[in-house]
């Protein structure tokens, strides 16, 4: 199965009968590695009975097939036989004949192969020795000895090169070397690299490599086996320190194919048909798939891919690596030695006609073909005529030595590919040792030793992902973040662990010993680059070179020559062609001679042993074929690969049931690790800020989330449709649904059927459904792929959380399901579909805005209610009211409100998370005094409400006189009817529920609350720590600042209850009075009064304070904007607290005389101690670089 992977091969004398060479490679439970040579050839059939066989079958095809032939198998014979001239009709003949067989007159052949089993990848050994072996079968002359001698010798008296050493072993005609790398070096790649670059160009390598490493779904597609072998262990040599984890079948065999419905990660390689279009590949799943064309030098990534950390610098390094070793970084598939046989066997013979200068490819005698020129012969003739003696050529002489120039410069290729290979891999390796070069410090280490370690591996977190992450540069961000997750980098860590108890992993010893290296040469360095985005390039590519060519050049050891053995006579009988029946006793038994290698390596001669019957075992027994499969580590490490012992229904069942477990667990998995991190950041926060994971912690988790769910819904398909199977299981439940109209006239809704305020007014219920979601993300045109709309439908989903509810839908119809599925389906499983939708329902413990925060150019609807106090207000107003809405992302600009409505819809490119609402009036009209209680906005498609709480008048004479007034918006939760109906002000959920409310200090009852002068002190001090913290937080991990800076208990609200605290009557003569006009009498001083001080400094200092303050009050006064006083303040206070001028400020302002005239002698302000404080505390901010939003400072210009 593994030498011929398609079977026995029958063949003609028309045909290619060329030798074919291939690798294979076995990987055992315990994820140790075999490799496998073969060499197919062609021999001739002498049995007649076989040959009779065949005709009788092909005269039972062209039967079948007789209307049809030239349409189908043979359109490619009918194109050729047009572009030949007419006359020609032997060709005419041969194309004719092409693709038959008749006993009479064709000769048939049959493939056969031999191979060699080895520990370590000697790809070029092998593959010379197979060589001279086949030479010896058909080469005129037998062999020097009989094979059983070379086959004796390379099983038992070879031994393996000892680390840092070569070896010199003997074949058939000629010596053969191996080498293998020493304990210091990276570990050994016989594969050439060379290869895979020509065949894939080097961008094409790199995005390749960058999805092994984030454990994608790839799969090699190449009409040649060795090219599917030499680009995948090419790749996987590539990873160092790291090793490919999960499935991992380099060549995939015709009867396993079923293997591609695996719904794990792996690296798989399927032969290619002549012919065959890779749109008529029908693959179990693409959302997740990595797709290699080999032969056409193209592929197809996944969509939100992330590129690999300095990638632009890192390709440039490499493509001057092989620039000088003469290769093209775009790569060449003419190049490559497998391209440039001509795989058209019709075309093949036209070459070869000897036509038109065509001279066949075998070599030739040049004296032959210059013998029979007319030509030479003449002046041969006129030589002798003339008296001049014309040497004989000894032309055999000049072609030995050609055959020798050919030797050394396969030689010279030879270790040219070595160093290619290796300076090539020490490039990919730095990378590597740059990126992890701290590494260790992030490593948990928790456990005593290595049996409780084991014992609580799940549970247990191995490394600090947050800090290294928080410690790396903002580029490598989205590819580490995902890198980390996968499961090579969870055993290399957990490798790292064990290394305390057990020895260290040959890789990681070698990964580390780098790291060292780097660490001393830091130390002595005069600028240390330790941690660095800094690209830096490999500096032992040299040294690496040099240790090769050293072991090449100079043979370190010799192996026995082959000998004679004891044989019964007759049996190693020679026959041109044909390959000899060995004789196995021989075969069977040990080396008799007792020699040094013998004794040395008597355990490496019984792994080869071993391995040998290994090999025969699994020619012989079809039952040991799961052998083939690595065990997948991805679903946790105690999940094996399961395992296909035969292909019965029953057995592929098991494996199922296998897979369904195994995605259950990740479930499992994935969502317990989703909420962990939430609960983290909230137990961090305590209940302070914003205590949502964001940014890229939550891409990644979403993303490997996304994958899962198509992985889950790709399991068990009947028929594949779409690159999205989930998004395809949507599109047809749309079309079912809506073709039963009664479900779509009551879709189903969501929350409570009204909010009502005490005033009527009420937002409508936000009716929502799985099909109405699918409609959102429909009518997004920036999204192309059904692979994107089912993330687009995914996000969505979660951040409404509705993921478990849509999908529980979408499974409800079992009719649907039992179509689109198998029995053993995933989806199909009662029992673990439940868990499933229930792990996912945990989900909805957490506030996700991965939809917002993804699709920020999209064109959102919204839908805005004001909520007026008519008790106390008039019903109906005469001016013209408008309002402007602004989030982190925008703001819709100034909308005019229809009059008298007090709701209204718009659409506009999606503003993220609201954070403010200006609202106002133009004051026109007899009924221009309005009192609003609060500003309610939703977004029609996430459902998301937020509440601008004001409580306030809009009009002049009444309170502060404003026309306008600043808003700030809290996202309201979910709740019952009866607590919307209430007016409460509760504050938001991710705020601390013991601090004070903020309240206006003329409430509607016109009792002020008064909060203590400790209570003041505390909430001063609450405000500014949440600032601080703010800016502690990654960048991306920030929440809203204006909430921080004018929502409740924020700054302004906090130095709001400090101006208040002791301020004489808010009421002189009937007429309200504000901090502003406090504010308003201490400009007037200062620019009326020309202050003396002692100290010319401080003259200075208080003047210019003094000057900016008067500047900033006056710019706020003279703003073509109709804000009322404690709209003013709050502007002053952002713009003090932006440009770091309140600790000057509010000195300015305690030391004045109106102080003394407003302010009662108790008050905070007038208290030194306290003013102190409060000027150090506003101190602690004074390093932050603060951006107000526009909505805030709107038309004031400083």
């Amino acid at each position: 199965m593994l030498c011929m992977p398609q079977g026995l091969s029958f063949r003609t004398q028309a045909d290619n009968k060329e030798p074919q060479f291939h690798s294979f490679i076995i990987t055992r439970e315990d994820g140790s590695r075999t490799y496998g040579f073969v060499l197919t050839f062609y021999e001739e059939v002498t049995s007649k009975q076989i040959c009779t066989a065949m005709q009788t079958l092909y005269q039972m095809h062209n039967a079948e097939q007789h209307g049809s032939v030239y349409a189908s198998s043979s359109c490619s014979m009918d194109s050729l036989a047009s572009s030949i001239d007419e006359g020609d009709a032997t060709s005419l003949l041969k194309l004719q004949r092409y693709n038959s067989y008749d006993i009479n007159r064709d000769t048939l052949y049959v493939s056969k192969s031999i191979c060699l089993i080895t520990p370590l990848p000697f790809m070029q050994a092998c593959k010379k020795f197979l060589l001279q072996l086949y030479k010896a079968v058909t080469s005129q002359q037998p062999p020097p000895l009989p094979l059983e001698s070379y086959i004796h010798n390379i099983l038992y008296e070879v031994p393996l090169p000892p680390p840092g050493r070569s070896l010199k072993f003997y074949g058939v005609y000629e010596p053969v070397i191996c080498q293998r790398p020493g304990p210091s070096e990276l570990p050994l790649s016989d594969y050439p690299l060379r290869e895979a670059f020509e065949l894939l160009g080097l961008e094409n390598l790199v995005q390749v490599f960058t999805c092994v490493l984030l454990e994608m779904q790839i799969l090699l597609y190449s009409q040649d086996y060795q090219r599917l072998m030499t680009v995948a262990e090419g790749i996987t040599t590539l990873l160092f320190p790291f090793q490919w984890q999960h499935v991992y079948v380099p060549i995939l065999p015709a009867s396993l194919l079923h293997f591609l419905d695996a719904p794990v990660p792996y690296l798989m390689g399927l032969q290619s048909k002549e012919g065959t279009d890779r749109s008529k590949l029908e693959l179990p799943q693409e959302a997740n798939l990595c797709f290699v064309d080999i032969d056409n030098h193209f592929i197809e990534l996944p969509e939100e891919f992330p590129q690999f950390p300095n990638k632009v610098d890192f390709i440039q390094e490499l493509s001057e690596v092989l620039l000088q070793f003469g290769i093209p970084p775009e790569g060449s598939l003419h190049c490559s030695e497998s391209a440039t046989k001509l795989k058209n066997m019709v075309l093949k013979d036209l070459v070869s006609d000897r036509k038109n200068g065509n001279v066949p490819t075998s070599n030739i005698s040049m004296y032959e073909l210059m013998k029979g020129n007319e030509t030479i012969a003449r002046l041969q003739a006129l030589a002798e005529r003339t008296g001049v003696t014309v040497e004989k050529i000894d032309l055999s002489a000049s072609l030995n030595e050609k055959e020798k120039d050919l030797k050394l410069q396969c030689e010279e290729a030879e270790l040219r590919d070595y160093q290619l290979n290796v300076q090539l891999r020490e490039v990919f390796a730095s990378r590597f040792i740059q990126m992890f070069a701290d590494y260790e410090a992030f490593v948990i280490q928790t456990a005593q030793d290595l049996e409780s370690w084991l014992t609580n591996r799940e549970q247990m977190q191995n490394f600090d992902k947050a800090s290294f992450l928080s410690d790396q540069p903002e580029p490598y961000l989205p590819f580490l973040s995902r890198f980390i997750e996968t499961q090579m980098f969870a055993t290399f860590i957990d490798n790292k662990i064990m290394s305390q108890w057990e020895e260290k992993d040959p890789l990681l010893r070698v990964f580390d010993s780098r790291i060292e290296k780097i660490r001393l040469y830091n130390v002595r360095a005069p600028t240390p680059t330790l941690r660095t985005s800094i690209y830096q390039k490999c500096n032992s590519l040299k040294e690496a070179a040099q240790s090769i060519e050293q072991r090449l050049m100079k043979m370190d050891h010799t192996a026995i020559h082959p000998h004679l053995l004891d044989m019964k006579i007759g049996q190693g009988k020679y026959e041109q062609g044909f390959f000899p029946k060995l004789q196995s006793d021989v075969l069977a038994a040990g080396p008799t001679n007792n020699n040094r290698w013998v004794s040395r390596n008597a355990t490496a001669q019984r792994r080869k042993e071993r391995l040998r019957q290994h090999s025969e075992h699994i020619g012989l027994d079809n039952d040991l074929r799961e052998k083939y499969m690595q065990e997948a580590r991805s679903l946790g490490k105690n999940m094996r690969q399961p395992k296909l012992s035969d292909l019965s229904p029953a057995v592929i069942a098991q494996t199922n049931w296998k897979f369904v477990e195994g995605l259950l667990k990740e479930c499992r998995m994935k969502t317990k690790r989703m909420l962990v991190e939430k609960m983290g950041h909230e137990a961090v926060e305590l209940g302070h800020g914003e205590a949502n994971i964001t940014g890229l912690e939550e891409n990644t988790l979403i993303a490997s989330l996304c994958d899962l769910l198509e992985r889950i819904w790709s399991h068990g398909l009947q028929v594949k449709q779409g690159k999205s199977a989930l998004w395809s299981h949507l599109i047809q439940f749309q079309d079912r649904e809506e073709k039963q109209e009664h479900l779509t006239d009551s879709p189903v809704a969501l929350g409570p059927e009204r909010r009502k305020s005490d005033s009527g007014v009420m937002l409508p219920t936000l009716r929502v459904s799985l099909i109405q979601d699918m409609r959102h993300i429909q009518n997004m045109s920036e999204i192309k792929t059904d692979v994107g709309r089912a993330r687009a439908w995914i996000r969505l989903s979660l951040e409404k959380k509705l993921l478990s509810q849509h999908l529980k839908q979408l499974l409800s119809n079992q009719l649907l399901t039992k179509k689109l599925y198998k029995r053993y389906a995933f989806l199909r499983c009662e029992e673990e579909r439940e868990q499933f939708l229930y792990h996912l329902l945990s989900l909805n413990a957490v506030d996700y805005f991965c939809f917002t925060s993804v699709f920020t150019t999209i064109m959102i609807p919204y839908r805005a209610v004001i909520i007026p106090i008519k008790k106390l207000s008039n019903a109906i107003i005469t001016s013209n009211p408008w309002i402007c809405v602004s989030g982190e992302l925008g703001d819709t600009g100034i909308m005019q409100i229809p009059k008298n409505l007090l709701e209204m819809t718009f659409e506009c490119q999606n503003l993220g998370k609201l954070t403010t609402v200006q609202i106002g009036h133009d004051n026109s009209g007899l009924l221009a005094k309005w009192l609003v209680d609060c500003v309610m906005v939703r977004n029609e498609i996430t459902g998301h409400t937020y509440r601008f709480p004001c409580g306030r008048w809009l009009g002049k004479g009444v309170d502060d006189g404003s026309l306008e007034r600043i808003l700030i918006g809290e996202l309201m939760t979910s709740a019952s009817e009866e607590d919307l109906g209430k007016q409460c002000r509760t504050p938001p959920q991710q705020k601390s529920p013991t601090t004070t409310r903020r309240l206006s200090i003329t409430s509607l009852t016109g009792k002020p609350a008064k909060p203590n002068a400790g209570q003041i002190q505390e909430g001063i001090g609450e405000a500014v720590n949440n600032i601080v913290k703010h800016f502690h937080k990654p960048e991306k991990e920030r929440g809203s600042l204006t909430v921080l800076l004018c929502g409740e208990n924020g700054l302004v609200a906090a130095l709001e209850q400090v101006f208040h605290h002791g301020f004489k009557s808010a009421r002189i003569f009937h007429k309200n009075v504000f901090i502003w006009d406090f504010v308003e009498k201490a400009v007037a001083y200062f620019e009326t009064t020309d202050q003396i001080l002692d100290n010319e400094d401080d003259v200075l200092i208080q003047r210019s304070s003094c000057k900016t303050f008067c500047h900033y009050v006056n710019a706020i006064n003279t703003a073509p904007r109709s804000i009322g006083k404690d709209g003013k303040f709050q502007i002053l206070v952002c713009l003090g607290t932006r440009d770091h001028l309140l600790p000057q400020w509010i000195p300015l302002l305690a030391e004045c005389p109106a102080i003394t005239r407003m302010y009662e002698e108790s008050a905070l302000l007038r208290d030194h101690m306290t003013v102190n404080s409060l000027i150090r505390i506003l101190q602690t901010i004074q390093d932050f670089t603060i951006v107000l939003e526009g909505s805030l400072i709107k038309g004031v210009d400083v």
